[in-house]
């Protein structure tokens, strides 16, 4: 039981191999990192006891680029009659836990067992408060059990404080009819990630004004809208004519890394095909030149060496707002909704 489990994209288990290595090893952590092609997990073996606690403990799950959800524990076989039985007997020395997750990898193995979890979830709740293993209790341990089939599971924990908001890192987010196209749920799932819920209503106000380069059709203006604020949406495709009658919308046909407003904004979002450094480069001088309070940014990934591409680029990032001497919060993570990307939020602190 001192395995870290780490949930991804699949095909992306290289950087999540990496990632985790890099991270471990920054933690003083000895192990090694172990994964097969597309089958969206990972794990980190640890080399000495209690190592997998330790790195769910000291690392920030939220810092952690390409781990969609992790947790620390061991893999589990179990029979084909009596699972429940073989999990309390694995569990007799386990804290009591607060809350329980039943997850699956995103594989199209792990969606047929979809329906094995729904069912299997109820009596193993019961039993789990029976044996006095399970309370309603957020302050606990979270236990989560990943099934890679109906005779194995990843019998793990973790801090609901310090992991996935959602079980497998996967919002269940609606797809709104009058959206122009799917990717408004990007910037959806960015607002979920990384701003607190109560501080919606603060940092995502009506009162606000925006810039969404590459705009159009107007996925992720359609978010900005929503939230009733002034879009500058800067794009020479067309804009969906919904989101031009609201009002709330001026459209400019100009080259969105070019452009700069003549007043500062409070929010910039973009999500152009482009080199990845090239949009680090403007996103830094966006919020480092003071043109915008906060963004959400996606950044394009190489085919090869991503995470060291993505590092390099966040590094970059820091060192030129450290020349400039303000302070900004940044934080990067390839959502679900993200494809061959990552997307970046950075929040000025100061002026």
């Amino acid at each position: 039981m001192n395995t870290l489990l780490l949930h991804c994209r699949a095909g992306f288990e290289n950087e999540v191999c990496a990632e985790i290595t890099d991270q471990a090893a920054r933690a003083g952590v000895a192990g090694y990192a172990k994964a097969k092609p597309s089958s969206a997990y990972v794990e980190f073996i640890c080399s000495e006891e209690g190592g997998a606690e330790r790195l769910v403990h000291e690392l920030r799950f939220s810092q952690l680029i390409f781990a969609r959800q992790w947790a620390a524990g061991g893999f589990v076989q179990l029979p084909e009659q009596d699972r429940i039985s073989v999990l309390l007997e694995h569990l007799a020395d386990a804290p009591v836990f607060g809350s329980l997750w039943l997850e699956v990898l995103d594989t199209n193995e792990g969606k047929e067992l979809s329906n094995f979890c729904k069912k299997f979830e109820v009596p193993l709740r019961n039993a789990l408060r029976k044996a006095g293993k399970l309370q309603d209790d957020p302050r606990k341990p979270r236990l989560l059990l990943t099934f890679k089939s109906g005779r194995e599971v990843f019998l793990g924990q973790a801090e609901v404080g310090n992991s996935a908001l959602w079980p497998m890192g996967i919002p269940r987010l609606k797809f709104p009819r009058e959206a122009p196209s799917r990717s408004t749920l990007k910037l959806e799932e960015a607002w979920h990630t990384f701003i607190p819920r109560e501080q919606w209503d603060e940092r995502l106000s009506d009162e606000m004004t925006a810039v969404d380069l590459g705009a159009a059709p107007g996925g992720w203006t359609y978010q900005l809208v929503k939230r009733g604020m002034l879009v500058t949406a800067v794009d020479n495709g067309p804009m969906a004519e919904s989101l031009m009658d609201t009002g709330l919308v001026n459209h400019l046909m100009v080259d969105g890394f070019v452009w700069k407003p003549k007043q500062p904004v409070d929010w910039m979002v973009c999500d152009i095909v482009e080199k990845p450094a090239r949009t680090a480069a403007m996103l830094a001088e966006w919020v480092g030149g003071g043109h915008c309070r906060e963004a959400v940014v996606n950044l394009k990934l190489p085919m090869k060496q991503r995470y060291a591409e993505v590092v390099r680029l966040l590094d970059r990032i820091r060192d030129d707002f450290a020349s400039r001497k303000i302070k900004v919060s940044i934080a990067c993570k390839q959502l679900y909704h993200d494809r061959e990307e990552v997307t970046c939020h950075l929040r000025r602190l100061s002026k």
